[in-house]
C-alpha cells in the first residue's frame, strides 16, 4: 500500500497502518490512498499509473476527481486532526466511505476498519451536503467559540471557562437549556442590545443562531 501526503491526516493514517503491520511505500501497491488537499486530488490521481485501487480522504471531492482510474473509492475520516497528536486520533471516529461498485465499497470498508474507524456508506451525490454538516459541527464550532470568547472577555471573565460548558453540552446529548428554551425573549433582547453596544460585528451571528435555535424549539 502507498499513502500519498504527509499532512495532518496522512501522517496519522500512515502511522496507524504501520502499527497494524501494513507495508507502506510498496513499489507495486494494491491500494494508493491520496491524503492531499482537495485542490490537489485530481492532479495527484492523474500522476498515478492505472492499476491499483486508488482512493482519497476528502469529504467534499467527488470520485470523478480520481479519473482516469476506474478502481476508485473515497474514505473520509469524520474527525479533526492536529500534528501534535498521533494515530490515536482515528480511534472510534466515524468514516464516510464511497464506492461505485460493491468491490470498491468493500475495499473502503475494510480499510476504514483497519484504521480503527466506524464506517458508513455515503452516496457520491450527497458529498457536498454531508461535508457542509461536518464543517458546521467542527470548523464553525471554532468560530462560535472565538465569538463567545470575545464577549465573555469583554465582561472580564476567562474565555477558557467556556470549554467545560461546551463539553458538558455535548455530554448531555445536546439538550437545549438557556433563555430560548425557557421562552425568555426579554433576556435574548438584552443580549442583542449588549452585543450591539460592545461588539456590533457579532450581532448578525447572534441573531441568526437565535432564530435557528427558536425554530428548533418550536419544531
Amino acid at each position: 500500500m502507498r499513502v500519498v501526503g504527509a499532512g495532518r491526516v496522512g501522517s496519522a493514517v500512515a502511522a496507524r497502518l504501520r502499527e497494524r503491520g501494513v507495508r507502506l511505500d510498496d513499489a507495486d501497491p494494491e491500494i494508493v490512498l491520496l491524503c492531499v488537499p482537495d485542490r490537489a486530488v485530481a492532479d495527484t490521481a492523474a500522476a498515478v499509473a492505472p492499476g491499483p485501487w486508488i482512493g482519497h480522504v476528502s469529504g467534499a471531492t467527488p470520485l470523478a476527481a480520481l479519473a482516469p482510474h476506474e478502481r476508485r473509492f473515497s474514505l473520509h475520516p469524520l474527525q479533526t486532526f492536529t500534528r501534535s497528536r498521533g494515530p490515536e486520533q482515528l480511534d472510534g471516529a466515524w468514516a464516510a466511505v464511497t464506492g461505485e461498485t460493491d468491490d470498491a465499497r468493500e475495499v473502503a470498508l475494510a480499510l476504514a476498519r483497519a484504521l480503527g474507524l466506524r464506517p458508513f456508506e455515503l452516496a457520491d451525490a450527497d458529498r457536498a451536503v454531508y461535508h457542509a454538516g461536518a464543517a458546521l459541527a467542527s470548523n464553525y464550532l471554532v468560530t462560535l467559540y472565538r465569538a463567545a470568547s470575545v464577549l465573555v472577555a469583554d465582561a472580564g471573565a476567562p474565555a477558557e471557562a467556556l470549554v467545560p460548558l461546551m463539553r458538558r453540552t455535548i455530554e448531555n446529548g445536546f439538550e437545549l437549556t438557556g433563555p430560548i428554551a425557557r421562552g425568555d425573549w426579554e433576556t435574548v433582547e438584552a443580549h442583542v442590545r449588549a452585543i450591539r453596544e460592545r461588539r456590533p460585528e457579532l450581532e448578525a451571528l447572534y441573531r441568526a443562531l437565535a432564530h435557528a435555535t427558536a425554530a428548533e424549539v418550536v419544531a
